[in-house]
C-alpha cells in the first residue's frame, strides 16, 4: 500500500483528493494536516464523512511525515511550499504540490505574477509540470511535480494540438473561460458568498490572473517561441466546473474534419481527454470526473478556430490530476481510483 499524507486537507482541493484517495485500492491515507482545524475530526468538518473516516486534523510537520509516508501532497496557497519542501525532503518521500509554487520555471516570473518571494530556487530546474498527457515520461522518475491550475489545464489541454502543428497565430489566442466558485477556496472571501454570486455572471482579474504565465510557458514548449495571450477568467453562480473558450487565428486553411482528426492522433491514447465531434462540451458531462472534454469549430467567415474545454475544475483541474500524478509515479494503472463517471442529475 502506498501511505499518502496530505497537507491542507480541509480546503476544497484536500477534501477531494481526501476522498479519492480513500476509494484508492492501492492507497492508506497517514495524515490529515490541517493548522486551522487542528484537534477536530475529519468528520466534524465534513459531515460527509461520518463514520467512515476517523482521522483527526493535526499541524503536520513535513519532516515527520516524510519518514513515515511515500507520498506527501500540498494544497496550500502560494508562498508556502516553497518553504516546506527541501532536498533532505525529496530524498524520503515524493511531494505532489497542489500548488503554484514550482509551476514556473522563470523564478522573476513567479515572483513577479504572485507578488511573493520564493524561497528554493534550487528545486525549480528539478520540479516536473504534472499536466499527465504531455509530461507523462518525465513524470514517471519526479521527486516533486508540481500539479497545474485549473484554468491551465483546460487550456492548455485545448490549444496544445493547434500549437504542436504551427496551425494558429500564438499571438493571436485569446481564452475565455469562466469557474464555478469552488475555484476561489473556502475562506470566508466576500466575492464568493452566495448573495455576491448568486443570480450574476463576471469577469476578474482581467489581463493579470496567475495562470497566464503558466500557460503561456506550457505551450511555448511545442515550438520554443515566446509570446503573449489574453486570459480572461469570470466567475459564474455553480459550485464546480471549468468551460474554457480559446480563440485563435488559423494560419492555413484547414477543414474542421482534418482537425477534428488531429485532435484525435494527438490524444488518441488519452484516457480522460475526450472528443466531442459536434456536441460542444458542457460542465455538467465532467462533473464530478477526471475527465476534459474538447470540441471545436471553424469559423470560416473570420479564419478563426474556436476551441472548447470542460473539466470539473477540483478533480481533473486539481485533485484528481493529483492522483493520476501519483499513479503514474508509483507505476500503477494511470486510472486507478479515478475513473468515475460524472455525475448527472446533481
Amino acid at each position: 500500500m502506498i501511505k499518502a499524507s496530505v497537507i491542507g486537507g480541509t480546503g476544497y482541493a484536500g477534501q477531494e483528493l481526501i476522498r479519492i484517495l480513500m476509494r484508492h485500492p492501492e492507497v492508506e491515507i497517514v495524515t490529515v494536516g490541517s493548522r486551522s482545524y487542528a484537534g477536530q475530526k475529519f468528520s466534524d468538518i465534513y459531515g460527509n464523512y461520518e463514520n467512515i473516516m476517523n482521522h483527526v486534523c493535526e499541524v503536520a510537520d513535513i519532516k515527520e511525515l516524510a519518514e513515515k509516508s511515500d507520498v506527501v501532497f500540498l494544497a496550500l496557497p502560494h508562498g508556502i511550499a516553497s518553504k516546506m519542501v527541501t532536498e533532505e525532503i525529496l530524498m524520503q518521500t515524493k511531494i505532489i504540490d497542489l500548488g503554484a509554487d514550482f509551476r514556473l520555471k522563470d523564478i522573476d516570473i513567479y515572483e513577479d505574477w504572485y507578488n511573493t518571494e520564493h524561497h528554493n530556487k534550487s528545486l525549480l530546474k528539478e520540479a516536473v509540470y504534472g499536466l499527465c498527457e504531455l509530461h507523462r515520461d518525465d513524470i514517471r522518475d519526479a521527486r516533486l511535480i508540481a500539479n497545474p491550475g485549473c484554468y491551465t489545464t483546460c487550456s492548455i489541454l485545448s490549444l496544445a494540438p493547434l500549437v504542436k502543428n504551427d496551425l494558429i497565430d500564438i499571438n493571436s489566442i485569446i481564452i475565455d473561460a469562466k469557474s464555478g466558485v469552488t475555484g476561489a477556496g473556502r475562506g470566508m472571501v466576500q466575492t464568493s458568498m452566495y448573495s455576491e454570486c448568486n443570480e450574476s455572471i463576471k469577469a476578474y482579474k482581467i489581463g493579470e490572473h496567475r495562470h497566464t504565465p503558466e500557460i503561456e510557458q506550457e505551450l511555448g514548449l511545442f515550438n520554443g517561441k515566446n509570446f503573449n495571450l489574453l486570459f480572461t477568467p469570470h466567475l459564474v453562480p455553480m459550485n464546480r466546473g471549468i468551460l474554457a473558450l480559446s480563440y485563435a487565428t488559423l494560419t492555413k486553411s484547414i477543414a474542421i474534419n482534418e482537425l477534428q482528426e488531429l485532435y484525435k492522433d494527438f490524444y488518441k491514447d488519452e484516457y480522460f481527454v475526450r472528443l466531442t465531434g459536434d456536441r460542444m462540451p458542457e460542465t455538467r458531462w465532467v462533473k464530478g470526473s477526471n475527465y476534459c472534454d474538447i470540441g471545436l469549430k471553424i469559423d470560416t467567415r473570420t479564419n478563426h478556430v474556436v476551441i472548447v474545454g470542460a473539466i470539473d475544475n477540483l478533480i481533473k483541474g486539481a485533485a484528481g490530476q493529483a492522483v493520476q500524478n501519483m499513479n503514474i509515479v508509483f507505476d500503477l494503472d494511470e486510472k486507478t481510483g479515478i475513473d468515475f463517471i460524472a455525475d448527472f442529475p446533481i
